[in-house]
C-alpha cells in the first residue's frame, strides 16, 4: 500500500473513533447515558427527565444511535431506547471520572448542583456490603420506581425522594438508613439523606450510583419486591 492511501485509511479509521466523542460532544446526550445505565426507557420518558421536548430528544437519540452507543426497540406506539452494551456506560463513567480529575470547574460546579456535600455523610460499598451482612443497615433506593423495578441493589427498598418525606417515619431508628442513586453526580441521594438526618434518622449516601455496584459484581435484584 502507498503511503497516501495509507494516510487516508488511518484518518477514516481514527475519525471513525472519534465519532464516539462526537455522539457525546453534547451534555443533554451525556445525561441520556447516564439515564439510560439505569435502564431502557421510552423517548418521551428521556424527554421529560431531561426537561427536552421529545422532537429534540429524538435528536439526540438518533446522534447516539448512529454512533452506535445506542440501541431502540419498538413497543407498540412507543420507541425504547437502550444503552448499546455495558461497555457505553463504562466509557461514561470514565469520562466523568477524568473530567473530575482534570477540569479546574467540575468540583464547583457539581456543588452548585448538588450542593455543600460536607453535610452529607457518606459510605463505600465495600462498607455498606459490610454494614448489610451484619444486619446494621437499611439500604433504600431513592431512583424513581421504574429503575427499581429494572435492577437494585439486593435486599434494597424503593423509596422514590418524591415519597420519602411520607414513610419516614415508618423506617427503623436502631440502623443506620443508607440511601443511594444512579452515580456519584445524582442529587437524590444527596436530598434523601438531608432529609433524613432533618428528622432525626441517623443517614448516609452511598458513595457511587446502582450502576458502579452492578460493574463491581455486587449482588443485585431485579423485581418489584420491597416498594414501600
Amino acid at each position: 500500500m502507498s503511503e497516501h492511501p495509507r494516510r487516508e485509511a488511518k484518518n477514516e479509521l481514527f475519525d471513525a473513533f472519534a465519532s464516539v466523542a462526537k455522539a457525546l460532544s453534547s451534555g443533554r446526550r451525556v445525561e441520556i447515558v447516564d439515564l439510560l445505565a439505569q435502564g431502557e426507557r421510552s423517548v418521551e420518558e428521556v424527554a421529560r427527565e431531561i426537561d427536552q421536548s421529545v422532537a429534540n430528544t429524538s435528536h439526540h437519540l438518533r446522534s447516539l444511535a448512529t454512533s452506535g452507543l445506542v440501541r431502540s426497540r419498538r413497543d407498540g406506539q412507543r420507541i425504547i431506547y437502550r444503552l448499546a452494551s455495558d461497555r457505553v456506560a463504562e466509557l461514561w463513567a470514565a469520562m466523568r471520572d477524568v473530567a473530575a480529575t482534570h477540569v479546574a470547574d467540575i468540583e464547583v460546579l457539581a456543588e452548585a448542583y448538588l450542593g455543600a456535600r460536607d453535610e452529607v455523610q457518606e459510605v463505600t460499598a465495600d462498607e455498606l456490603a459490610r454494614r448489610v451482612r451484619r444486619g446494621r443497615a437499611i439500604v433504600i433506593d431513592v431512583r424513581p420506581t421504574t429503575e427499581y423495578q429494572a435492577g437494585h441493589i439486593a435486599g434494597a427498598r424503593s423509596i422514590p425522594l418524591d415519597r420519602l418525606a411520607d414513610v419516614v417515619d415508618d423506617l427503623p431508628d436502631d440502623r443506620d438508613v443508607i440511601a443511594y442513586c444512579r452515580g456519584p453526580y445524582c442529587v437524590y441521594a444527596d436530598d434523601a439523606v438531608r432529609l433524613l438526618t432533618a428528622r432525626g434518622i441517623s443517614s448516609r449516601r452511598l458513595d457511587v450510583g446502582y450502576p458502579e455496584w452492578v460493574r463491581d459484581g455486587r449482588p443485585i435484584e431485579s423485581s418489584d419486591e420491597r416498594i414501600a
